[in-house]
């Protein structure tokens, strides 16, 4: 039997998801990681975005779904993401791991609230990001404590950041309306979407806080 065209939505835009960042991050790791070490570092993240991939790729097998098919709708609009807010320097690009990945994926938490129970443990089990927010935190802290004037200039990327995935993920609801009924569903009523995006600006303001900015 087949998954419902929702499940199977948030499945696939995650999965895509995660292969996306594990090929960002190695490229980052790549190109900007000032330290071998942190070259190791940000690489094993990398790694831990595509056992992750791997995880979603299964389930969607499991389900009935093709992941290919199942990925496909969300590629433009996360390969545009991507382009547009491509980093310059190795703060930038931790700030976006961090902040700017982690507002899209508290949407994505959100919507698979109300679903299966075992749906739900996959999706946390995919979004768990505590290694990769210590990770990014030590290190923009330690960048700003050794340049201050930094400070501002991360906090406007942070915001750009931001825009750009509450657009794509407008772009994304739009093109999958499965996809954003979970959402609704989960929050019924203008009241609770209300509460929602409260929810997700605290949960972005504390991340703007631990990294000091």
């Amino acid at each position: 039997m087949k998954e419902s065209p929702g499940v199977v939505d948030l499945l696939g835009v995650l999965a895509y998801a995660e292969l996306s960042a594990y090929a960002r991050m190695t490229e980052d790791a790549a190109t900007l990681a000032p330290s071998l070490a942190d070259r190791a570092a940000l690489s094993e993240l990398a790694v831990t975005e595509y056992a992750h991939f791997r995880l979603l790729r299964d389930r969607l097998a499991e389900l009935g779904a093709d992941p290919d098919e199942a990925m496909s709708p969300f590629v433009a609009a996360l390969d545009a993401w991507h382009t547009q807010t491509k980093p310059t320097d190795w703060l930038q690009a931790l700030v976006k791991t961090y902040v700017g990945d982690g507002i899209a994926l508290d949407f994505y938490r959100e919507a698979a609230r109300l679903l299966d129970p075992s749906i739900v443990k996959l999706v946390d089990e995919v979004l768990v990001d505590e290694e990769r927010s210590q990770f990014a935190v030590e290190r923009v802290r330690a960048g700003i404590e050794a340049e201050p004037a930094a400070a501002g200039r991360l906090a406007l990327w942070a915001r750009r950041l931001v825009g750009e995935a509450l657009s794509q993920g407008q772009q994304v609801a739009s093109a999958r309306p499965e996809l954003a009924l979970l959402l609704i569903e989960s929050h019924e009523g203008h009241a609770d979407i209300s509460r929602l995006f409260a929810k997700l600006t605290e949960a972005h303001n504390k991340r703007m806080a631990a990294m000091g900015i």
